[in-house]
């Protein structure tokens, strides 16, 4: 297993919630992680990455500001924190390695590892 999210689960609105992805083998030295999400009946969608030295964020404008990517390259890992949750925040969430090159870094197609998804459940 590349990749291993953990953390999800059911929060009311306004609260927060924690996501960590442990990444392993190749994926564990990607130049560039994410997060994605895919709510019910929706496609998939960028939430936020994080390059290699951490230096670099990128975050879909729908959680600028209430939510934080950060990575520990030492453990290998990746953490999504989200804060001011709302109920369309309600999703699948999913972590990504890149480890290819691309021009792009929110299109799913740069991400070559994923991993199997965390659901998170934001009550109104």
């Amino acid at each position: 297993v590349q990749l291993q999210a953990s953390g999800g689960g059911l929060v009311q609105a306004g609260g927060s919630l924690r996501l960590s992805c442990a990444a392993s083998g190749r994926a564990s030295r990607s130049d560039y992680m994410g997060w994605f999400r895919r709510a019910p009946g929706k496609e998939r969608v960028f939430v936020a990455a994080i390059g290699w030295s951490a230096v670099s964020t990128i975050y879909s404008d729908s959680v600028k500001g209430r939510f934080t990517i950060s990575r520990d390259n030492a453990k290998s890992t990746v953490s999504l924190q989200m804060n001011s949750l709302k109920p369309e925040d309600t999703a699948v969430y999913y972590c990504a390695a890149k480890t290819k090159y691309s021009r792009t870094y929110t299109s799913e197609e740069a991400y070559d590892y994923w991993g199997q998804g965390t659901l998170v459940t934001v009550s109104s």
